[in-house]
């Protein structure tokens, strides 16, 4: 499922805090599953894997783990839906992932 998302800039829109919003530029779909640990080395396992929805079981050790599911609404549209811990401290994240367009040069 992940594979179907398009490369380039994505809004991630917090729905629990008003205002929150993040950009990224990525090349494939999988970075999301990762959205608390983008650049660490983690190991994962998939728990479910259909062509409407995705969800990741990850760890990586020193820095926590997390767990995320991607409900797919079109190549351009998801729901992300992810919880876990991250530098010791716990996160829960809800957010729509819209693409914006091209990462900026």
């Amino acid at each position: 499922m992940l594979d179907r998302l398009q490369p380039g800039q994505w809004e991630v829109r917090d729905r629990e805090l008003a205002g929150g919003r993040t950009r990224l530029c990525i090349d494939n779909g999988r970075r999301l599953i990762q959205i608390r640990h983008m650049r660490d080395l983690c190991r994962s396992f998939t728990l479910q894997d259909t062509p409407d929805m995705v969800t990741v079981h990850y760890t990586c050790p020193g820095n926590g783990y997390g767990q995320t599911s991607i409900r797919f609404e079109s190549a351009q549209l998801v729901q992300l839906e992810t919880q876990g811990i991250a530098q010791s401290l716990p996160f829960n994240l809800r957010a729509e992932v819209r693409r914006l367009g091209p990462c900026p040069s």
